[in-house]
């Protein structure tokens, strides 16, 4: 019995009931069956991919779903992979919701509208890798992009930052929408087709110049989505401003979605392409991913640090698909397919500790308040099981053994040193650059994570509110816990995965690697023999850790407390004197000032009777993010100027008005003219 058209329509109809429940229940009873039934979809999600991934398969019709071209759904491999990621992420956020929008009260995330929204917008997480015709993928994508719109605009009401970060995300996400239909068009009308089964036969029929149309402005909207410099100035900003929960979805199952269309249309619908593509695609990645991690270094906001973490690590699986695509074009399928295997296994890794991160993130803001590191501290003692939690997930986030992290970037390291045999100039000087990028962004992150655990759970306090703090409530715990639970199975066993990543791998029509196998990590190339094993690296490092903390109590050491001559009678520190974020990235921001370019004031204010003398001066200093700063900035005024200066032409003259119709009616005629 095929189970994955049961278990899509479960969570179909899960999702539905829980929209339903969202706008009929009252706001107590709303917010429980919202967030279980939320979680049943992600279940059931989940329980479609992993159907998949074992694999089975499945494709169906439904004529009356969508005008003219009907609704067309089909389940491989890889869709189970995203389906299986999306679902899992989607199930502990649920769970999670129940006790995040129950502390927000009935406004925010627990109003009639979000809690409508989300379990529909949780559905089009897991349903979006399912289509399989041009008309219904962009269907689901465009109920995936308003779904998140909504949800990021859930605290308008609150902040009037959201608002600008909800105006941002919705230019960004509806130009990567037009991308996306200008690309598929073209692509469905030279394959004479819109279905995938008529865009994968009717490929060869598109030239090299048409073939590169097609795939530069879908590339271009699907790195748009996940977060690729420099198309990633939504993304810090939306992230932060959305509810927690959301912004859990959002970065641990949406942005990769935008990995799956790249590996979708380049590698499977359009069957790989030439090596320009993918070395654009290399460099997007690299790029991406330092300078996300540099802009999460030098972040004092909590969320918008995990936002930029983001836009790192789908930098890193960019990098992975990139050198998958480039290998392909080379004609070394099994290189190929052993760094797209490293890509989507760091795309689940990251999936299961960024979820938890952002929800742990929620936790402290839940119980403070405050997203600013350099006003948090001391909530190890207060909120000690989300303090554990955050650990798990950074672990995870600086890509060091026993983290989850670890696993997918070693693999990731192991295709782009083993390739660097692949002939080309291109080749030999994008390669070591590509590994020298990951090496400083895992280095950066390292710095990052530290900071962000040390300054937020282990400094003293600095503000009354986090002074004050206490534990989450348990329903959130329970979603944390979930996602601990896969962040550790991840890293001590991704074998877990086993022979599902080689048939995602298949599905693109690339051979099976066999890279992740029996609980351990083994890379298997001609003439080449690498493997680690995670657990064993866990296992030695914990027994390392325990000899180190466990002998100086054996040998009787203990610790002495007490007045110190060297302190001049000053007693204990003060919050003042520690460190806070801030001060952390400092000596970072001094190596990278250059690229940073970070922007300072003083402002010296003198006393009314005398210039000589100053009454107030007010430092300020900032990091902008660069990219933002010189390209989005300028861009964003000239389109306020034409705005304002189009205000001219509403005269209020009916006159007028007529008149712009008929010069628009001859414009059209003329065009029509010239193109018949």
């Amino acid at each position: 019995m095929n189970v994955i058209p049961a278990a899509l329509t479960t969570a179909t109809a899960l999702g539905g009931a829980g929209a339903l429940a969202g706008v009929v229940l009252p706001y107590r009873p709303r917010v429980v069956a919202v967030g279980a039934l939320t979680a049943g979809a992600g279940v059931s999600g989940a329980a479609a991919g992993v159907a998949a991934l074992g694999g089975g398969r499945w494709a169906a019709v439904f004529p009356g779903l969508l005008p003219l071209t009907g609704t067309r759904v089909a389940v491989d491999a890889l869709a189970g992979l995203f389906m299986a990621v999306a679902g899992a992420v989607v199930a502990a956020v649920g769970v999670y919701g129940i006790g995040y929008a129950a502390g927000h009260g009935p406004g925010a995330l627990g109003s009639r509208t979000a809690q409508a929204v989300l379990p529909l917008f949780a559905l089009s997480l897991v349903l979006v890798p399912v289509a399989a015709s041009v008309s219904t993928f962009l269907v689901l994508w465009e109920l995936m992009a308003l779904g998140s719109l909504s949800l990021v605009l859930a605290e308008h009401a609150e902040r009037p930052t959201v608002r600008q970060a909800g105006v941002r995300y919705a230019v960004m996400t509806h130009l990567g929408l037009v991308l996306l239909l200008a690309g598929f068009a073209l692509f469905a009308a030279k394959a004479h087709g819109e279905t995938f089964t008529a865009l994968r036969t009717g490929a060869h029929l598109l030239s090299p110049a048409a073939r590169g149309l097609v795939f530069v402005p879908v590339a271009t909207a699907f790195a748009s989505k996940a977060g690729a410099v420099p198309l990633h100035a939504w993304l810090p900003r939306a992230h932060p401003e959305a509810p927690s929960p959301v912004s859990a979805l959002m970065s641990a199952a949406m942005a990769g979605l935008g990995v799956y269309g790249l590996v979708r249309t380049g590698l499977d619908l359009l069957g790989g392409g030439p090596a320009w593509w993918w070395l654009g695609l290399l460099a997007l990645g690299g790029l991406s991913a330092v300078h996300g991690i540099l802009q999460a270094a030098m972040a004092s906001d909590l969320k918008r640090l995990l936002a930029y973490s983001t836009v790192e690590n789908m930098g890193l699986v960019l990098v992975g698909v990139g050198a998958c695509g480039l290998f392909a074009a080379d004609g070394d399928r099994p290189l190929a397919a052993l760094a797209l295997a490293a890509a989507l296994l760091h795309l689940v890794n990251h999936a299961a500790f960024k979820a938890l991160l952002f929800c742990a993130a929620g936790s402290v803001l839940r119980a403070t308040g405050l997203r600013d590191l350099d006003r948090l501290g001391g909530l190890r003692s207060r909120m000690p099981v989300t303090a554990a939690f955050f650990a798990v997930a950074a672990l995870g986030a600086v890509a060091l053994p026993p983290g989850n992290g670890f696993t997918g970037e070693w693999l990731l390291l192991q295709s782009l040193m083993h390739g660097m045999e692949v002939p080309g100039v291109a080749v030999a000087v994008v390669l070591p650059l590509s590994v020298a990028l990951i090496a400083l962004s895992a280095g950066i992150a390292a710095a990052v994570f530290v900071k962000a655990l040390g300054v937020a759970f282990f400094a003293r306090p600095r503000d009354e509110r986090a002074a004050a703090a206490r534990e989450a409530p348990p329903p959130m715990l329970a979603g944390m816990a979930l996602l601990a639970v896969g962040t550790v199975a991840l890293a001590v066993a991704p074998g877990l995965l086993g022979d599902g990543l080689d048939r995602a791998v298949e599905a693109v029509r690339l051979p099976g690697t066999g890279a992740v196998t029996g609980g351990g990590l083994g890379v298997r190339l001609t003439g080449v023999s690498a493997s680690l094993s995670p657990l064993w690296v866990a296992a030695a490092l914990t027994a390392a850790l325990v000899l180190a903390t466990g002998l100086p109590r054996l040998r009787g050491r203990r610790r002495r407390v007490g007045a110190r001559l060297w302190d001049c009678g000053g007693g204990a520190p003060t919050p003042r004197m520690a460190y806070t974020a801030t001060s952390f990235a400092e000596p970072l921001q001094r190596v990278f000032d250059d690229v940073l370019a970070p922007e300072q004031d003083v402002d010296v204010t003198p006393v009314r009777e005398s210039a000589y003398l100053v009454e107030r001066v007010r430092f300020r200093h900032r990091v902008p993010d660069r990219i933002e700063h010189r390209l989005y900035e300028p861009v964003s005024a000239g389109l306020a100027g034409i705005g304002r200066a189009a205000r001219r032409l509403a005269g209020g003259s009916v006159h007028v008005y007529l008149g712009y119709g008929f010069a628009g009616l001859v414009v059209l005629l003329s065009v029509l003219a010239v193109g018949w």
